[in-house]
């Protein structure tokens, strides 16, 4: 079995992350109210505490399914784009002649670009695609879940609009996307960590189960163009490689639930300073703030990345063993 893959089509790509986002927001939803209330600059206790850990639930449903697809939409088709003619990086499997591989071989892949950087990248442009339709909701969810106008979305959001007299449409519009420039500083990071990583770790999976001719947890691969690794293993993958990417960029996290929450547009720097005088008057140690929410922020992404990248991957093997059977149905 080759460890590379023709991309999932796009109504495949739009609907498994569809799925994949929604199921991984609402599930986990009240481990990321409790991160965003450590992160809080009022503290865990003043922005709700353990108390009414679903609020801002609404925008996170409307904003959830619409900004996974955009992300695996965008991501499909820059590796489609980043690839050579029939030699494209992705989450299904098929084969790739002796020549094709001899061809490639120190060569990387996408006119030099090897593998890590293609996933890098597409994974970057998907997060940006995502970040335009997240950051709104995203505003209006961590409010509601500090307990800001009533601890609800709808309030949140009538805020935000309330102010069109004062400060104009204009001004509407850069509150409702108030943070995605750090938004986009800590995706970016997060997704050339985790993603790479995602994907190498399939890819030796699919070459162990090449060897082997069975998965990690014992699936069978029944011939060369069987389906790429198993949910179950996807998930695991996921999990891993977003849990370390989890930790190392929490501080960007916590900066970006500073500048949501503030109750005034502040610079990057500004907030920062704010945070480490903060950290030194509280703990002693300016560091420590940066790390707020660690533990809920790693298990909430851990667990998300093992349900996100294992239900996609669920859904795609699922529409490409339809086609295959489809089209075995045809030929016969």
């Amino acid at each position: 079995m080759a460890s590379q893959s023709t991309p999932p089509p796009f109504q495949t790509a739009l609907l498994a992350g569809a799925l994949a986002g929604t199921t991984v927001d609402l599930s986990l939803f009240p481990l990321d109210t409790l991160k965003t209330r450590l992160q809080s600059a009022q503290g865990f206790f003043a922005s709700g505490g353990f108390r009414g850990i679903y609020r801002g639930v609404g925008s996170c449903v409307i904003g959830s399914a619409p900004g996974a697809a955009a992300f695996f939409v965008t991501y499909e088709t820059t590796k489609s784009f980043l690839a050579p003619p029939n030699l494209v990086v992705s989450t299904t499997t098929t084969t790739t002649s002796d020549k094709e591989k001899a061809n490639l071989k120190g060569k990387g892949i996408g006119g030099g670009l090897t593998p890590g950087v293609t996933h890098g990248v597409a994974a970057s442009l998907g997060e940006i695609a995502a970040c335009a339709i997240r950051v709104p909701t995203e505003v209006i969810k961590q409010r509601a879940q500090a307990g800001q106008h009533g601890g609800s979305s709808l309030s949140s959001l009538q805020h935000i609009l309330n102010q069109r007299g004062a400060i104009g449409l204009t001004g509407v519009w850069r509150e409702l996307y108030r943070g995605w420039g750090i938004t986009v500083m800590r995706e970016v990071p997060f997704t050339v960590l985790q993603f790479p990583l995602w994907e190498s770790l399939k890819k030796w999976g699919r070459e162990r189960r090449q060897r082997t001719g069975r998965g990690l947890f014992g699936d069978s691969a029944t011939g060369k163009d069987d389906k790429d690794v198993s949910a179950p293993e996807s998930a695991l993958y996921g999990s891993l490689a977003g849990g370390f990417a989890a930790a190392l960029t929490t501080p960007l996290d916590v900066l970006k639930t500073r500048i949501m929450l503030s109750e005034r547009r502040e610079g990057i720097a500004n907030v920062v300073k704010g945070i480490w005088k903060d950290g030194q008057a509280k703990t002693g140690s300016g560091l420590r703030p940066f790390f707020s929410g660690i533990g809920p922020r790693v298990m909430w992404i851990s667990i998300g990345g093992a349900i996100f990248l294992g239900s996609y991957q669920s859904v795609v093997n699922a529409f490409e063993g339809t086609k295959k059977k489809t089209s075995g149905e045809i030929s016969l």
